[in-house]
């Protein structure tokens, strides 16, 4: 049992620390404003329309979550190197490798044996396929976008092709210490983990379309704890080092923010109030509009759906 609960525990720390972040975060998405609202503030402020208009175009890759997404990128990438170089040279974290290995080793028992092998699924191949195959059927149907399923493509075939390339380039021996599940390739970084992250992550970020803040913080954090979870799995099942999983979590997010970068422009549309603005302001929109007359529906429909994904 005490097997079962490190694997718990991790999965809520890392869970919890993701969702208090996500709650906290300030809003990445455009205001709900009402596009009257955004007239009468670009009439009576000319030269802050003349700034939007300037730093920030809507057809741009810009705003909070891209900038974020980029310093995980950095943040990801390093922590891969720097995870290696201590493996190479035996410090850091690489001196609890063969304690973590040998905890997993002298506390398994049949029942947990049993539960790491069904949680480190989650980041198997068949894991993995079954999650990505009904996350695309059911957001599909709920909000219709090639390039959502473009997104979740491009993560899972990425993510695999990283993490095997890499595995082959460090050829890495894994534990041998009693390991108690199957396993192919060298040990540097852990498939499973690269691939819980990356994939939870991006069906995370799917899922989270037009829901409430709330909501999304804690499909974040679950996202994140589940990962963590298969990480903790495979160290404890004997297959990996601690350092491997790391990595692994490590690589998994970076190439998910690296893909939400690459399809930023389609999944956040910042800048959309700027559209109405500019349509209303003196100079651009020529005499004030009716007051009688609809507001435009298009622009209203942008400014109210900023980050979802736009149907191709």
């Amino acid at each position: 049992m005490a097997v079962i609960g490190v694997v718990i525990a991790a999965g809520l720390a890392v869970g919890a620390a993701v969702m208090l972040l996500a709650r906290r975060w300030p809003a990445v998405e455009a205001p709900r404003v009402a596009p009257a609202t955004i007239g009468e503030e670009a009439r009576r402020h000319p030269h802050a329309v003349q700034v939007m208009e300037e730093k920030a175009e809507p057809s741009t890759l810009t705003g909070l979550a891209l900038t974020v997404a980029a310093v995980v990128v950095v943040c990801g990438g390093l922590g891969v190197g720097l995870l290696l170089f201590m493996v190479r040279r035996n410090l850091g974290f690489a001196t609890w490798d063969l304690s973590a290995a040998r905890y997993g080793a002298d506390h398994a028992t049949e029942l947990s044996s049993r539960f790491l092998r069904d949680v480190s699924m989650l980041g198997g191949t068949a894991g993995i396929l079954v999650i990505v195959g009904v996350t695309a059927l059911v957001e599909h149907r709920r909000i219709p976008s090639r390039a959502a399923l473009a997104f979740l493509a491009a993560v899972v075939v990425g993510q695999n092709l990283l993490a095997n390339g890499i595995k082959v380039l460090v050829d890495r021996a894994r534990p041998d210490l009693g390991q108690l599940t199957g396993f192919s390739g060298s040990s540097f970084p852990s498939g499973h983990s690269t691939a819980a992250a990356a994939v939870l992550a991006a069906v995370g970020l799917l899922v989270s379309r037009r829901r409430h803040p709330t909501t999304r913080a804690i499909i974040a954090g679950t996202a994140a704890g589940l990962a963590a979870a298969v990480a903790t799995t495979r160290v404890l099942l004997g297959v990996h080092w601690l350092t491997d999983v790391m990595a692994g979590l490590a690589l998994g997010w970076a190439w998910f923010a690296l893909c939400s970068i690459a399809f930023g422009g389609r999944i956040m549309r910042f800048g959309a109030p700027v559209i109405v603005a500019e349509s209303m302001a003196p100079g651009t929109a020529g005499p004030d509009p009716d007051p009688s007359a609809a507001p435009p529906s298009a622009d209203a429909e942008r400014a109210g759906q900023a980050s979802d994904l736009p149907r191709p």
